[in-house]
């Protein structure tokens, strides 16, 4: 998994970077198959606003959160890429765990 991070009218500290880093391992642990993840974290007066792109097999996902503060900003953004990370991976290996898969659907059909 390649990681980006992007800071507009901020610095990346090492802090931030790590901080990032271990949040976004929560994602690995649920889908194996992720690419990269592009971070693109902006300030703007007080509105901290954190993007992610995240390329997978199968699909990308792009997920947006705001906050006062940029590390709960990290957090929302962390939960978002979570549902919709996990939601992808159930939609990808339902159809093919079902009764056998889809072979099996179409041998009962013409029975």
């Amino acid at each position: 998994m390649n990681l980006k991070i992007t800071g507009h009218h901020l610095e990346i500290t090492p802090a931030i970077r790590e901080y990032v880093t271990t949040k976004m391992e929560r994602i690995k642990r649920h889908f194996d198959h992720v690419i990269d993840i592009s971070v693109i974290m902006t300030v703007e007066k007080l509105k901290h606003s954190v993007e992610a792109n995240v390329h997978m097999s199968g699909k990308d996902i792009f997920v947006q959160a705001e906050d006062a503060d940029m590390y709960a900003a990290i957090d929302a953004l962390a939960d978002k890429l979570d549902r919709q990370v996990v939601k992808h991976k159930e939609k990808h290996s339902s159809t093919h765990q079902t009764n056998g898969g889809i072979k099996h659907q179409v041998l009962v059909e013409e029975e």
